[in-house]
């Protein structure tokens, strides 16, 4: 243990160069523990109104102590925060966003009494043990992590920039930008207002580039710059039998089955390789030479992808990983028909749903998928309704799907090439002394393209959270070595002049 704890105290006075009191340093990751554990402990269930209230109450107060002006931008529903420092018009100006609602819980599948009560934990051969606050007194170890909703996704990085801003004030730096940041309350789920609060607020959100610090860095754990991420809608299937459900003995091999219905409509979707087979799907999209150099510039392994998830061949939409991102999905996330199980019953089902979520490119418009899906289903004979059938609909068509779409969340995309990009590449690889992940477009969707689409602003992913942090699942945590590389992160970002 003595000599993990030398280790972890070299890679502190690296990752912490800039500074020759390390036990000032220590202090501050210590400071930043203690405050994620307070902030965490605030329930922020994206569904409970108010515990956004109450964390709003906690951002106030710490933003303020920094020195930010913040205020609440009213929405439709819940006020984004928002905190600014002084302005000067001579710097260019940042924006930062980040999010403070989480995914719900069902603490019976955690680990841990609650996971709102930060639990610290040490790696072993079977997993993690959990450890008493009080072993940080004296050496932190950074492969030890912090165990609680939200301490990655996004209260830990949160956290990452207030303890930066203490050490810049520390260390009298001066901020070559004018600094701005934006929260968001309802992320978690979709972030519906923030379209019309961008454009109800845009002078105030004027900036030359935006950072948005979500997600995990690069499963390398190298430094990452994310362009841009995918986008996301949705669309629900159901197909009908009888009116109510039928016992198979009397009406199988009679009364449609709307299990098998859904079924092969699914099937004539995608081919064998998992290529979507809807004419036009994925059209608009050319890599060129360039490109493809970035893709393959990436640090993945598609073997330890399979490897990891379990499964002999990845579908063929793309020639490795990183290129599938590149296009559109068409991805089954739920299936349900009768009963099955313990519960099983030996039943004609009444109907079969099907739940779909497609992740968008910017090539790719969601409102024109959908309609493309919706063609190809009514091309394979079926009547596409918008609402469950009447009993005079079920009486007079034979294949009825009723199409039931969601919302869109547009993609987005920054130019390889953009200065901001270049600015960050160059500043975190001076930082850390290591080669930089750039990765053209995520896999996930973060809902930014409004702020594009309205401010016209280059657009960035700058993840700070270890890539195995379990965000939205049970047992969501933090590597302490994560928080000195979001503060030192956030630092340099805060200190570095763009040439």
């Amino acid at each position: 243990m003595r000599h993990q704890i030398v280790i972890a105290g070299i890679l502190f006075l690296t990752i912490f160069g800039y500074s020759q009191d390390p036990t000032s340093l220590k202090s501050q990751v210590a400071k930043a523990i203690t405050e994620l554990k307070e902030f965490v402990a605030i329930p922020n269930d994206a569904l409970n109104d108010d515990d956004i209230t109450d964390n709003l109450i906690w951002l106030k107060k710490r933003f303020n102590a920094r020195g930010f002006n913040t205020t609440e931008l009213d929405t439709e529903n819940h006020p984004l925060f928002f905190a600014t420092m002084p302005m000067e018009d001579s710097k260019p100006t940042l924006l930062i966003y980040m999010h403070f609602d989480g995914q719900s819980v069902d603490s019976s599948k955690w680990n841990q009494e609650s996971p709102y009560t930060v639990v610290l934990k040490k790696p072993t051969e079977n997993g993690f043990e959990a450890v008493s606050f009080e072993t940080l007194d004296d050496d932190i170890d950074y492969q030890w992590r912090l165990f609680g909703r939200s301490t990655s996704d996004d209260k830990g990085p949160i956290v990452m920039l207030l303890n930066a801003i203490d050490l810049l004030k520390k260390d009298g730096k001066q901020l070559p930008f004018n600094l701005k940041v934006i929260l968001d309350g309802e992320e978690e789920k979709g972030s519906k207002p923030l379209p019309m609060a961008i454009k109800q607020y845009r002078e105030l959100l004027e900036a030359d580039f935006l950072v948005i610090n979500d997600g995990p860095m690069h499963s390398s754990e190298k430094p990452t710059v994310v362009y841009g991420c995918r986008g996301i809608t949705t669309l629900s299937l159901t197909t009908y039998g009888p009116a109510k459900p039928q016992h198979s003995g009397h009406y199988g091999n009679y009364a449609p089955n709307p299990g098998f219905q859904l079924a092969q409509l699914l099937a004539t979707m995608k081919d064998t390789e998992g290529r979507v087979t809807i004419k036009g799907y994925y059209d608009g999209i050319a890599l060129d030479g360039a490109t493809q150099e970035i893709l393959q510039s990436v640090p993945d392994s598609d073997a330890a992808i399979t490897q990891k998830l379990q499964f002999k061949s990845a579908e063929k939409v793309g020639a490795f990983y990183q290129e599938s991102l590149q296009y559109p999905s068409l991805n089954i996330r739920g299936l349900g028909s009768g009963w099955i199980g313990k519960q099983a019953r030996t039943i004609v089902p009444e109907s079969a749903t099907a739940e779909l979520d497609l992740r968008l490119v910017p090539e790719t418009d969601g409102k024109r998928l959908k309609q493309l899906v919706k063609k190809h289903i009514a091309n394979q004979g079926f009547t596409v309704l918008d609402h469950s059938p009447s009993k005079e609909e079920r009486l007079s068509l034979d294949r009825i799907v009723t199409v039931t779409e969601g919302s869109v969340t547009d993609a987005f995309r920054t130019s390889l090439t953009n200065e901001y990009g270049q600015f960050l590449v160059k500043m975190l690889g001076q930082a850390f002394n290591d080669d930089v992940v750039q990765i053209r477009i995520m896999g996930g969707t973060v809902p930014i393209a409004p702020f594009i689409n309205e401010l016209q602003i280059p657009a960035f992913i700058v993840p700070v959270v270890n890539p195995d942090n379990n965000q939205h699942s049970p047992d969501e945590n933090l590597k302490i070595g994560q928080l000195a590389y979001g503060i030192k992160t956030f630092y340099q970002l805060l200190s570095t002049q763009k040439q």
